[in-house]
């Protein structure tokens, strides 16, 4: 049996895990370093070490196993005092305890010796992490070089081109307004063509009103009655909105349900045919939109679903 895998386990934790009648294994926490002559950056860990003062058993590392292997934790607990007194026969032969993934233990002079493997980190946070070293920037080393290629290529200025610089600015100011005057003028070129468009647009809009007007034809005298013809007019909308109930192919179904629409209490109506050929039939028309969302969605709530809203321009 491996205790110390159980330890290893138990050391992610705590920070004391107690080996009964041996000692305890701590693990301290440490921030991160920066090593200056490496220049290599260790995350946050946790550092092991060993005292072989504190044996007395705490019960973790006992009810640990014992749950994980299950057995009752009376039956470990002498299992793991026989591994302790075994650890210790074996160093005081002289003998290096090694414990994977811990450290190694040694006797000398009659002391235990621990040193950490170091090789595990068991601070939770910086898992993943890893030493890494990092590449200094060489500031200064590229302000010399550039110090240097200076003094080797020195600027040389005659006076011709220092006139050409002191008379360099009054042409961009003259190039800035002679942008300005043109752009001001391609303005009002266009806002003038768009007038005079428009105003010819206008009076020809007027000479065709004054046409069709001239050629209208008026009774000369008075016109003549015309008997009373009774028509039958299906479509009466009362409004623009309309609470859609269903859409039919034959009229004569439309018709049956708008009687039954009435019958059921509602201003239903026919709406005549669509685009489609379908004869539409509405629970009732609103002028005002809101009126006609407000009893749609009363219809779908207690009528029909999939009843829908029809606005007319």
């Amino acid at each position: 049996m491996r205790a110390e895998h159980y330890i290893e386990e138990l050391l992610y934790r705590y920070h004391c895990v107690v080996m009964p009648g041996f000692g305890a294994f701590l693990a301290h926490s440490r921030s991160a370093e920066i090593h200056s002559g490496t220049n290599t950056i260790t995350p946050p860990t946790k550092v092991i070490s060993f005292n072989g003062q504190l044996a007395k058993n705490d019960g973790l590392l006992v009810s640990h196993m014992a749950k994980a292997l299950k057995l009752p934790y009376e039956e470990m607990l002498l299992e793991v005092e026989a591994i302790s007194k075994e650890w210790h026969e074996r160093l005081t032969q002289g003998e290096e305890l090694d414990l994977i993934g811990i450290g190694t233990l040694s006797n000398s002079a009659g002391r235990i010796q621990f040193q950490p493997e170091n090789k595990t980190n068991f601070l939770i946070s910086s898992f993943g992490l890893s030493p890494f070293t990092a590449i200094p920037v060489q500031r200064e080393i590229l302000k010399e070089e550039v110090e240097e290629l200076e003094e080797r290529v020195p600027f040389l200025i005659t006076p011709e081109k220092h006139k050409q610089r002191r008379l360099a600015p009054w042409l961009k100011y003259a190039a800035v307004i002679l942008l300005a005057v043109s752009a001001g003028f391609t303005g009002y070129r266009f806002y003038h063509e768009n007038t005079v468009n428009q105003e010819i647009a206008r009076q020809e809009a007027q000479k065709e009103v004054s046409r069709l007007i001239q050629e209208a034809t008026f009774f000369e005298s008075a016109p003549i009655e015309l008997p009373a013809l009774n028509i039958s007019v299906k479509k009466a909308n009362k409004g623009s909105h309309h609470v859609i109930a269903g859409a039919f192919r034959i009229e004569n179904n439309a018709d049956k349900k708008v009687k039954q629409l009435r019958a059921e209490g509602h201003n239903a109506l026919y709406l005549g045919q669509n685009k489609y050929g379908l004869h539409q039939v509405a629970y009732a028309s609103f002028e005002d939109p809101k009126e006609a969302l407000a009893y749609l969605k009363k219809i779908r709530r207690t009528e029909s679903p999939d009843a829908w809203l029809l606005s007319e321009k």
